[in-house]
């Protein structure tokens, strides 16, 4: 299967027809799940209505690990067999887990005011996140640091594994100390911890974040690879006008 998709051509021909059905399950998902928490679901008894940014937070901190996860997992790829789209999809991943990772920080930050009546303390969970945020602009400085792209394209990648190693401990920092976030709701011994007037519009805002970090990436690895290949063409002698095949 790796080998399959290791030619470019063969790769997006596939990541292609997957498109419009992310399009359409991304859409519908939003929809419903942002009527369903802004409209329909109830306001917690304790936090009241400032708990719906729950529906754009936690999706955004689940998308901010798995976008690292799948940062190491090119990171790897590319260090070990050289994969060739290794390194294209960890470009395409990496902005997108920088935006995620803000997101995460952004509506943190305005949950915990009339939460914890502070922007920002130094707990366990937003640090860990912090750092991961951290990661991720070290990954873009150094995959665009050199003149020619290629070569950021192994220390980015030793630094996508190095930072790995964070990414359980923003999971289980609220596990492992004592701190203001509040544990595991969704992903727990016994089940989630949400009512399903609550769950079922998470559910769905999370379905639709990763079919969306899912569209972006497709569509930043296909302006990735048209580019590569320009600037290849651009190199030969008596290169000729070239169209991108989509």
């Amino acid at each position: 299967m790796f080998d399959y998709l290791a030619n470019p051509s063969r790769f997006m021909r596939t990541a292609n027809r997957l498109l419009l059905p992310l399009v359409v399950v991304s859409s519908i998902c939003a929809a419903i799940g942002l009527y369903l928490g802004l409209f329909v679901s109830p306001a917690d008894y304790q936090q009241g209505d400032t708990v719906r940014i729950i529906y754009i937070h936690v999706p955004a901190a689940w998308l901010a690990l798995f976008g690292y996860v799948g940062l190491g997992l090119c990171g790897l790829f590319y260090i070990v067999w050289r994969h060739p789209i290794a390194d294209i999809a960890a470009r395409a991943i990496a902005p997108v887990g920088t935006v995620f990772a803000f997101l995460t920080l952004v509506t943190g930050a305005l949950w915990g005011k009339p939460m914890w009546g502070a922007w920002w303390v130094w707990d366990a969970r937003l640090t860990s996140m912090l750092i991961l945020f951290f990661f991720y602009l070290g990954f873009l400085a150094l995959s665009n640091g050199f003149d020619q792209a290629e070569r950021g394209s192994r220390p980015a990648a030793l630094l996508a594994l190095v930072g790995m190693i964070n990414v359980p401990i923003v999971k289980f920092s609220v596990d492992w100390w004592n701190t203001l976030h509040q544990p595991a709701s969704l992903i727990r011994r016994g089940g989630p911890a949400i009512d399903s007037s609550m769950l079922m519009p998470l559910v769905l805002m999370l379905i639709a974040a990763h079919t969306y970090f899912a569209i972006i990436v497709i569509l930043r690895m296909r302006a990735l690879l048209a580019e590569r290949r320009a600037a290849a063409l651009m190199l030969r002698p008596n290169s000729k006008p070239f169209r991108v095949l989509t």
